[in-house]
């Protein structure tokens, strides 16, 4: 068994999307064992592990209805309590909050306070429990949020969680299904900034994103749509079609982002997480409006090579294992995959 041993408790599709086989075989040139792990089965067989990463969520989601998926991640969280020394990427509690908007949306309405003089904020939002429409109408109006609205369900994980409409007055406030959360539009250009966080290391990639719409209440219906297909690299869309004569705004300044990582590291202890930013077409304000979990690093060439890094960086402050029934890595036992380049540039990519 190697002394370097690297746990993945991935989904299927995160797996196949990250294509996990070839990182294992980059990490295997580097003496570290990839191994997969399978939640139905004792994890101390397939250990010990120096670092576990793992995108849990749907086990955490399902675990709230779901007596087979509590009992899948109270066993996991059991393992860890047991191994202290296993450094887990990245802590459930810190996930779990990531999960639901109501305490991410929390998080980062703080940022404004807590980031003095980088010009960075989060719009103005408000927790939707209720649907009754004039309860709704009084909150807005208390909380100052101004249409149009973005409206997005509470629950941060699954394909409902893409699903999101724009409301642009109180008539449109029928639409709304709580729990759920309404943030203020910012105009933005049409520009998305995904920053994907890695570690030590951040990497911000554009993207498009919605276009510019009047600022207050007009009779303009419900726009219905889908932030993962609005916001994909090769996306063209109605949606996201400017005015030839709207002027490129000005990139978000490197200074601004990274204090905006450093504090979301350190207050979320986590290392690997995405930042959805917007500018702010009039005061060029850099806007947080998601935080999101182990996303996808598409055009992140880097994302392996980093990844690989840092859990290195946290082997080599590590004690060697102790040995353990041996499980055979990735590296030796599946066959290496052919990676799209598209999809994992340089070695790979995740989602």
């Amino acid at each position: 068994m190697a002394s370097r041993r690297v746990g993945f408790c991935l989904s299927d599709k995160k797996r196949r999307r990250m294509n996990l086989s070839a990182f294992a075989d980059l990490c295997a040139g580097r003496g570290i064992d990839v191994v997969e792990i399978d939640l139905s089965q004792p994890m101390d067989s397939q250990g010990p592990f120096n670092v576990i990463v793992h995108k849990l969520s749907d086990v955490i989601v399902e675990a709230e209805y779901d007596s087979q998926s509590q009992q899948l991640l109270s066993n996991f969280q059991n393992y860890i309590s047991a191994h202290p020394q296993t450094v887990l990427l990245d802590p459930l509690p810190a996930m779990s909050k990531l999960l639901d908007r109501f305490a991410s949306y929390h998080i980062m309405s703080q940022l404004q306070d807590r980031i003095k003089g980088k010009s960075i904020c989060c719009p103005p939002y408000l927790e939707i429990n209720i649907s009754e429409r004039s309860a709704i109408k009084a909150a807005i109006q208390s909380q100052q949020l101004n249409y149009p609205l973005i409206c997005k369900t509470r629950v941060a994980h699954g394909s409902r969680s893409h699903e999101m409409s724009l409301i642009f007055s109180e008539v449109g406030l029928s639409d709304v299904h709580p729990p759920c959360v309404l943030q203020s539009f910012v105009n933005h250009g049409a520009v998305l900034h995904k920053v994907f966080v890695v570690g030590d290391d951040h990497f911000t990639v554009e993207r498009p994103s919605l276009k510019n719409f009047p600022p207050g209440p007009c009779d303009m219906s419900t726009i219905f749509f889908n932030s993962h297909d609005v916001s994909k690299p090769e996306s063209s869309s109605h949606l996201t079609a400017l005015d030839d004569n709207m002027p490129r705004l000005p990139p978000p300044s490197n200074e601004a982002m990274v204090a905006l990582v450093e504090h979301l590291r350190a207050e979320l202890g986590m290392a690997l997480f995405g930042v959805d930013v917007i500018v702010n077409i009039h005061t060029h304000t850099l806007t947080v409006i998601d935080i999101n979990i182990f996303p996808g690093y598409e055009g992140v060439p880097q994302f392996f090579s980093s990844l690989l890094h840092y859990i290195e960086s946290i082997m080599d402050k590590q004690k060697p294992l102790q040995p353990a029934v041996a499980s055979p890595s990735l590296a030796s036992s599946q066959p290496p995959s052919d990676c799209n380049e598209e999809l994992c540039p340089a070695g790979g990519n995740a989602s």
